[in-house]
């Protein structure tokens, strides 16, 4: 239990206040149909090719495995956010509690952090496939993309579990509400009752590590991809070479356009409206349009999932 001191008294409260997207009841109910849908629609398509890749036995190679898995991670990482979204809809306190809102913390940036690290395996993938496709089949064998798989999803998890377990036990003064539709860790920070200059530059530091790091070798990976596919000497050759990671990059561009955003912005902090939209991009949008990525630019994907909803 958390102690929140105002100018007038000093009461005990059980949680913090999300405003979310605060609008008319005509707005709510709106936003709420539109919400129910995109999280329905998410859950079907990312679900869709985990089966497609479970049950077609053509897509039990390490690149698909691997998608089957980060379809099965964007699952986990809209419903992190979006069912807290619809009952804040439906709410009129909006409440949420001490243990509900560091548990969402620490769920949707271990997830997104995750999500880093999959990505950067999907791109270490195409670049072996790519660059070097004699040896492929002895480097990424069944072992070790198993055991990138466990690893992505340890160190996605390890990541924020100390800064977590450090803030959940700090003291929160004044205001207890926060403007954005999640409890993310700038808006915390400022209702703590004393400054805390050595976690927030912890935060500062973990928030964009893995996202820039990974970013970096995702950059490097592509960069001699693109090398090895401007060698091959036909042009059909690099149509074929590069239809492949066109998916992965457009993954790419989606999720790191928008984190970036988010995070590399210096004024991003300090605009809430600003910051909710382009969260909300990264964490709702990307999940829901990922399936159609892969789907429409992989011909063994479409057929796949011809095959699995006409079964």
């Amino acid at each position: 239990m958390k102690i929140f001191n105002t100018p007038s008294n000093s009461s005990t409260f059980t949680g913090f206040i999300l405003l979310g997207f605060p609008c008319r009841r005509e707005g709510k109910i709106l936003l709420f149909v539109l919400f129910s849908v995109v999280y329905l629609l998410t859950l079907m398509g990312n679900g869709s090719i985990i089966c497609a890749v479970h049950w077609d036995q053509r897509l039990h190679t390490p690149m698909y495995i691997l998608l089957a898995n980060f379809s099965f991670l964007e699952i986990w990482y809209v419903t992190s956010t979006v069912p807290n979204v619809l009952a804040n809809f439906l709410s009129d306190t909006k409440i949420i509690s001490f243990s509900g809102c560091f548990l969402q913390f620490y769920f949707f940036f271990s997830l997104g952090a995750t999500e880093c690290f999959f990505l950067a395996v999907m791109a270490f993938d195409r670049y072996l496939a790519i660059c070097q496709p004699l040896h492929y089949p002895t480097i990424m064998t069944r072992h070790l993309c198993t055991n990138l798989v466990v690893s992505c999803w340890v160190l996605g998890f390890i990541w924020f579990l100390i800064p977590i377990i450090i803030i959940s036990q700090m003291s929160f003064c004044g205001s207890r509400i926060i403007d954005h539709f999640l409890c993310d860790p700038g808006p915390l920070l400022t209702l703590t009752c004393k400054k805390a200059p050595v976690i927030e530059l912890v935060f500062n530091i973990l928030t964009p590590l893995p996202v820039f790091l990974l970013f970096l070798f995702i950059v490097g990976s592509y960069a001699l991809v693109l090398r090895a596919v401007l060698r091959v000497p036909s042009a059909a050759g690099r149509r074929k070479s590069f239809s492949t990671c066109g998916s992965h990059l457009a993954v790419v561009s989606l999720f790191y356009g928008s984190v970036i955003v988010t995070y590399g912005s210096p004024t991003s902090k300090h605009e809430a409206g600003k910051q909710k939209t382009v969260t909300l991009f990264y964490s709702v949008v990307t999940p829901f349009l990922n399936p159609m990525i892969y789907s429409l630019r992989n011909k063994d994907m479409k057929k796949a999932l011809k095959k699995f909803w006409g079964s």
